[in-house]
């Protein structure tokens, strides 16, 4: 099968490729380590391309839409028309995403793994699971086939896309509510209290953040879902492009590409991907550290480090 097969594929990172950009580094006209993380970074990219300077010229970032039924129950400031808006952002150009992968010279690559409602846009690419998830208050988001098949179909996405000559991956997301279950995910990992991890999304006020976090608890009670399965974790609590960017971060480690995790939502993919894959974190480049009160544990928890912290 599709997922079993790509996991035996992600190796471990070239050491002498590493080793050799360590002395390139220490040699240049500067104080041994003074570059810090980016010094790390560099070997780190080494090691996963096994080349000692590699050239990462073509990028994209791989960001999947996808609604959920715990929105209905008032988790976000905002509604769920929002998400096929900001879809048509996305494929317009005119999204923040757009302007910052603008000046990094990448392509957005916009993935339906399942809104509520449809976009008719030649643009988008359509992989929907289905019409946004069930609501995870009341049960499991979704089966353990739409989990893996959401998983799957997000490999297949960074295969096509690195097949195609793009060295570099990074992760976006799209889905009003997605905060909700990318906090669930996180306190089924860690088993860190919920109150401590959830936080106010697109701007819930204190009551909102409070009432969110007991509906998470309430869906963790109601779904028991079980950390040492990442698909059993993605199928009780997760979502449709959670499932789709911990494919695509398995499919660029399977095929030695870096891959930059970019905020909350891709870690709680992340950590999917990790469960399923331990060796899949080495690939893996965190962009930032959000607002979001549980991101800091949720980037212990994988064991990588932001390379920035702007208030985001």
């Amino acid at each position: 099968m599709l997922l079993e097969e790509t996991i035996a594929k992600i190796g471990e990172l070239d050491k002498e490729a590493q080793a050799r950009a360590r002395r390139r580094q220490d040699a240049l006209i500067k104080p041994m380590g003074s570059l810090g993380m980016l010094e790390d970074v560099a070997i780190k990219i080494a090691g996963i391309t096994g080349e000692t300077m590699p050239w990462l010229e073509k990028k994209a970032v791989i960001t999947m839409a996808g609604d959920h039924g715990i929105a209905r129950e008032g988790v976000s400031a905002a509604s769920q028309e929002v998400t096929p808006q900001m879809v048509r952002g996305f494929l317009n150009g005119g999204a923040a995403i757009n302007v910052l992968t603008r000046h990094a010279g990448a392509r957005v690559v916009c993935v339906d793994m399942g809104m509520a409602k449809v976009v008719d846009d030649p643009r988008l690419v359509v992989r929907r699971i289905g019409p946004g998830t069930n609501n995870i208050a009341e049960g499991p988001a979704m089966t353990r086939e739409q989990a893996r098949a959401a998983v799957e179909a997000g490999i297949e996405i960074a295969t096509e896309e690195i097949r195609g000559g793009t060295q570099l991956l990074a992760t976006g997301d799209m889905g009003i509510g997605n905060t909700t279950p990318s906090t669930a995910i996180l306190a089924a990992f860690t088993g860190f209290p919920v109150p401590l991890l959830t936080g106010k999304g697109t701007g819930l006020n204190p009551e909102g953040v409070q009432r969110k976090a007991q509906l998470i608890e309430k869906a963790l009670a109601v779904n028991t879902p079980d950390p040492r399965d990442g698909l059993d974790v993605l199928a009780k609590v997760g979502g449709f492009e959670i499932g789709g960017l911990a494919g695509v971060i398995l499919g660029a480690a399977a095929s030695r590409v870096p891959v930059v995790i970019d905020g909350f939502i891709s870690g709680a993919a992340a950590m999917i991907a990790r469960s399923l894959a331990p060796r899949a974190v080495d690939y893996m480049i965190a962009s930032h550290l959000s607002e979001e009160p549980g991101h800091r544990i949720m980037l212990t928890w994988l064991g990588v480090e932001p390379m920035l912290h702007m208030r985001m």
